[in-house]
């Protein structure tokens, strides 16, 4: 098999979660001298100016058994569609970045073994890579001790950390803002890509309890579903506390810089941005995530001093109340759990995982020239 000089195609789809590693790595390996392509399926969204095509892809998590004789002619369609472009394409190597998107082009990699390496960027490793675990070269992983991977594959695991946005990584060159007992305090809430209802429910009666002098040096930046907004703000409005409301932020790199405690969602990106820049965090993690996986991120954080997982069904107003209440008051406690999530985070994590793409590809060059 002839194989291109620099291609690499990424296979990937889906929330932000797959798709930030993805546009990080493409612009590190472009920065390298490759050239990059992406297969997606109909949902994903093109990354950049990347060439991009589209296949036909079936889910299987969570599904019953009439969905699953669904979505099988589907995945059977969208591997020979990536077996074709592979076909054509002639890459160097095939990156999947986890979700059913990227499954049938990673199949057709393995079938047609192309160098191959799939990234985790849970702290478990998602049904979809689990199934490719033992097709693939290489397992890149976002946390250290990522669970359920098989114990055949264990060996080829390699921790690059989890790529983030360029533009919050530069955030981690910033400092911790200043923090004393008199200044303004600010909280910045994520629920993930659409809020989540119950942040925007409990926070206002959380910060409701607390006293009078520490509602006023509040500033609170909070997404909220797009149904959630009236709600919130009226409840907002009627504590009196400064509160900046939106279903989407564009100007997060801003955000992390001025926060001075993240209270969130503990998805993958979320958790590693926080660690990336250096920021405490109150982590509720998403009781109904597949393989529960949101608390095992929360812990990679809480476990090395830089937050504090709270399960939902402890995240009440006056359990908040009662944590924010001790954190606000105590600057050294906040300033201390920024240090230690930052000092855990991988900002080279990018460099990193293409550093392993560049590894296999020099190892598969060096096998050929020998054979």
């Amino acid at each position: 098999m002839v194989l291109s000089e620099n291609v690499i195609v990424l296979a990937a789809g889906g929330t932000g979660g797959h798709v930030f590693p993805a546009e990080a790595l493409a612009a590190e390996l472009t920065r390298r001298g490759y050239k990059l392509r992406l297969i997606t399926d109909s949902r994903g969204c093109a990354l950049g100016n990347l060439e991009t095509h589209r296949i036909r892809a079936g889910g299987v998590a969570g599904k019953n058994f009439t969905s699953l004789l669904r979505s099988g002619p589907e995945l059977a369609i969208g591997t020979m569609q990536s077996w074709s472009l592979l076909k054509k394409l002639k890459p160097r190597a095939v990156i999947g970045f986890g979700g059913y998107a990227s499954v049938p082009t990673m199949l057709a990699a393995t079938f047609g073994s192309y160098n191959s390496i799939i990234h985790e960027q849970n702290a478990v490793l998602g049904r979809a890579n689990r199934f490719l675990a033992s097709r693939v070269n290489r397992i890149a992983t976002s946390f250290k001790g990522t669970r359920l991977v098989p114990k055949s594959a264990l060996s080829k695991v390699v921790y690059t950390g989890m790529p983030v946005r360029p533009e919050v990584a530069a955030v981690r060159n910033l400092p911790y803002p200043e923090l004393d007992n008199n200044g303004e305090l600010c909280l910045l809430v994520l629920g993930g890509s659409q809020g989540a209802h119950i942040l925007s429910k409990v926070i206002p009666e959380a910060i409701a309890r607390l006293g009078t002098d520490l509602k006023s040096r509040l500033f609170i930046s909070q997404q909220c579903r797009p149904e959630d907004l009236d709600s919130a703000r009226n409840s907002f409005k009627r504590i009196a506390v400064n509160v900046k409301l939106e279903s989407f932020f564009n100007d997060i790199p801003e955000l992390f810089a001025r926060s001075h405690l993240l209270l969130c969602r503990s998805g993958a990106s979320t958790v590693s941005e926080a660690m990336t820049v250096g920021r405490p965090a109150i982590l509720v993690p998403y009781p109904h995530a597949v393989d529960d996986h949101q608390t095992f991120n929360a812990h990679a954080l809480d476990e090395v001093g830089g937050g504090w997982l709270m399960p939902q069904e402890s995240f009440t107003p006056d359990g908040l109340a009662e944590r924010l209440g001790s954190l606000l008051t105590v600057p050294r406690i906040l300033k201390r759990a920024a240090e230690c999530s930052r000092s855990s985070g991988q900002p080279d994590a990018a460099v990193r995982l293409a550093d392993a793409v560049c590894d296999l590809i020099g190892n598969d060059e060096n096998e050929r020239r020998a054979a």
